[in-house]
């Protein structure tokens, strides 16, 4: 970029200005990231450990935790950094490659979420052709198509954003650096390519929203043609929260993106990005994996397996 020489740095400017607020969102975002970090984590050790998890729903569930924790620590340990020091730099190049990252992993978990809503539809309507229809060759193929088209669109937002001339400072209204705040700043009418790309993405992504519920759609109405109300009620409970928190993602971000300029406000842009970028990753352990019994079954195996070997680790120590 012709500009970078000149703009060395961006200032993120969501921090709070008192030192009590920044320890506040210090502590907040550290608990999110543990969280993050300890669901993710558990999902992907019973994954690697658990011979039983080899589903097609699983080896979407590992892609998503994987993403997941790509996405955390691609905007947080930024933010917490500049808050527990009270600063708020960021240079031009981190800048940079935490809008290629984030719009790479957001991408990711997009593509992942309607794939496993596919998997779900196949599962309860098509179950005769679950095996032709999602085979491990299907996952494959449908996982790398995820990966690759999500690296290619993040490559083209960073190239056609960071090619764009600053001319209206250098500060970002945001606590990560997001390309909105950053055409805010360009004096080019050229930004109005990136705002097509953006408005291309939305729908996309509206798009595989539609999907989502009407493939959801469809499971409802096989769901209430099971006899059991038990069963019925053990599916609703499994679906319902998928939706939720998609809905939040997918309203919070398309809101973020094309809000009117008017009812824009830092502390709103802050609380609209937090909703779509931090929460969902710290709550899908829990809403799409924890609450299976077959994965609950393997954490609690692994973690039995290690307390008994540390404890056997503690007692030769002992007899040492």
């Amino acid at each position: 970029m012709s500009n970078s020489s000149s703009i060395s740095h961006f200032l993120l400017l969501a921090l709070a200005d008192t030192r009590q607020l920044q320890l506040l969102h210090f502590c907040l975002f550290l608990s999110i990231s543990l969280a993050a970090l300890l669901g993710n984590g558990l999902i992907i050790s019973a994954g690697a450990c658990s011979q039983h998890l080899h589903s097609p729903m699983f080896f979407f569930l590992l892609s998503l935790a994987l993403t997941d924790l790509g996405s955390i620590c691609t905007t947080l340990p930024k933010a917490m950094h500049n808050s527990l020091w009270g600063i708020r730099h960021i240079s031009y190049s981190g800048c940079a490659a935490q809008v290629f990252l984030f719009v790479f992993f957001m991408g990711v978990e997009v593509s992942l979420l309607t794939v496993m809503c596919y998997d779900r539809y196949v599962s309860i309507c098509k179950p005769l052709h679950y095996g032709t229809l999602l085979g491990s060759r299907a996952c494959a193929h449908m996982a790398a198509a995820a990966w690759a088209s999500a690296f290619l669109y993040p490559l083209m937002h960073t190239a056609n954003t960071f090619s764009l001339p600053l001319g209206q400072g250098n500060a970002l209204g945001q606590f990560f650096c997001e390309i909105p705040h950053i055409l805010k700043l360009s004096c080019s009418k050229s930004h109005l390519r990136e705002l097509g790309l953006i408005a291309v993405s939305v729908c996309l992504l509206f798009g595989c929203f539609v999907f989502i519920v009407f493939s959801y759609v469809q499971i409802f109405r096989a769901m209430l043609r099971i006899p059991s109300e038990q069963g019925r009620h053990k599916t609703f409970s499994t679906c319902l929260p998928h939706l939720a928190v998609l809905s939040l993602f997918v309203s919070t971000a398309m809101f973020a993106h094309l809000k009117p300029p008017s009812i824009s406000s830092p502390s709103l842009d802050v609380a609209l990005s937090v909703l779509y970028s931090v929460v969902p990753p710290a709550l899908n352990p829990l809403i799409y994996s924890l609450r299976n019994q077959e994965l609950r079954d393997a954490l609690r195996k692994m973690m039995t397996g290690f307390f008994q070997i540390l404890q056997q680790l503690l007692c030769q120590k002992c007899f040492l």
